[in-house]
């Protein structure tokens, strides 16, 4: 996300973003976010290397798959996208059939130089860094499926790199829980809320914050967080007994891809459902949605904090790490709102909540506003109503 669009000649951030966000996508933001788009665009590269994808061009995704005897399970969905992200740099072709070509030698380049520019701009954005550096440690073996994605990003001695990365002092993830943070203290009852995949916390700390800032936090009248992971259930709900000790929080294990009455969650007994990167995993999003919508109270809101694929097929650049995970890449597909695993565009969240019932969709920022001139604008807060 240059701060002068590609083709254009100013900056369109007062123009495309509400005022309340410009001081949230400052230019040092930006800078990080570029400098983050560029380090996985050379780690790809390396990734492409070590697995000798150029050796098999040309090729379809089967073929270099089938050739480099990888498993097609685990590696297809990762392998397109490699194959995609740096079709779209530069660095590759695309021929008819989704034939990709190698017109010319991959340039060296070194992802650890662009991490050192990272450092001296702003050293808080390093855990990020760290995360895509792992997760491309362990492309070879997972994509070869000696390995699941689960186990290699997930290992215990990886927990304290997640604790950085999910984290409101790394500003390239805390933007994921500020924007869903403000749409949710905007307006509406925030009597009861129900927190989902809250992961360590940081996404309730923000909520919490933000309603603190605006003066409605003695409106909580009971915070459930839950998570699937014990262990981060443990750490998220330390977090938030500390970050707010006199909302009224209760914390357990919760499963979005079974029904929520099952699991101790009543029907209409719901005010807000909040989510951070949670939502668009769920195994059957239909179906998941549907639930969330019987869940919520009359005039209840679900809003979410997602990553955004701008436009149908674009190969973002956040997918690294989490395309190595089976839940993320293969869901149940649906032809209208879930073609692929991953993330959704702006109008495919908007059909899935509406085909689950949901009325008043709003993204902020507007993406489809936004992309015209960023396409590398990746996140926002996704809200819908119960009516």
């Amino acid at each position: 996300m240059p701060i002068i669009p590609p083709g254009g000649t100013r900056d369109m951030r007062p123009e495309v973003l509400p005022p309340s966000l410009l001081t949230h996508f400052n230019d040092d933001f930006v800078r990080s976010c570029d400098l983050l788009e560029e380090y996985v665009e050379r780690t790809a590269l390396g990734i492409l290397v070590d697995l000798g994808v150029e050796s098999v061009l040309p090729a379809t995704v089967d073929g270099v798959v089938d050739r480099l005897r990888l498993d097609a399970g685990a590696a297809r969905v990762p392998v397109l996208w490699l194959l995609s992200l740096l079709a779209d740099r530069g660095h590759l072709e695309r021929a008819e059939g989704d034939t990709f070509l190698c017109p010319r030698p991959l340039p060296p380049q070194d992802p650890d130089e662009i991490r050192r520019r990272q450092e001296e701009h702003d050293p808080s954005a390093l855990p990020s860094y760290d995360i895509a550096a792992f997760a491309a440690e362990s492309y070879p073996t997972c994509l070869r499926g000696e390995v699941s994605g689960e186990r290699a990003l997930f290992a215990p001695q990886r927990l304290a790199h997640w604790s950085r990365y999910f984290n409101n002092a790394n500003p390239l993830y805390a933007i994921n829980n500020r924007l869903p943070a403000m749409a949710a203290a905007d307006g509406g009852s925030v009597r009861s809320i129900l927190e989902l995949g809250g992961g360590l916390g940081s996404g309730g700390e923000a909520l919490l914050g933000e309603l603190r800032t605006r003066g409605r936090l003695d409106e909580v009248e009971q915070y459930r967080f839950t998570d699937i992971s014990p262990v981060f259930l443990r750490r998220g709900q330390r977090a938030l007994a500390a970050a707010a000790p006199d909302v009224p929080l209760v914390a357990g294990r919760l499963d979005i891809d079974k029904p929520l009455e099952e699991q101790g969650v009543e029907p209409a007994s719901v005010d807000l459902l909040f989510a951070v990167n949670t939502v668009h995993v769920a195994r059957d999003l239909g179906a998941t949605l549907g639930d969330l919508f019987a869940t919520l109270a009359p005039g209840g809101r679900l809003v979410m904090g997602e990553g955004i694929r701008p436009f149908a097929g674009q190969a973002i650049y956040s997918e690294l790490v989490f395309l190595l995970l089976e839940s993320f890449r293969n869901p149940v597909l649906h032809p209208d709102y879930r073609p692929a695993g991953s993330f959704l565009t702006p109008e495919q969240w908007t059909l899935a909540l509406e085909s689950a019932g949901f009325v008043d969709v709003e993204l902020l920022p507007d993406i489809t506003r936004v992309r015209e001139h960023y396409p590398s604008f990746l996140v926002a807060s996704v809200s819908a109503r119960k009516a």
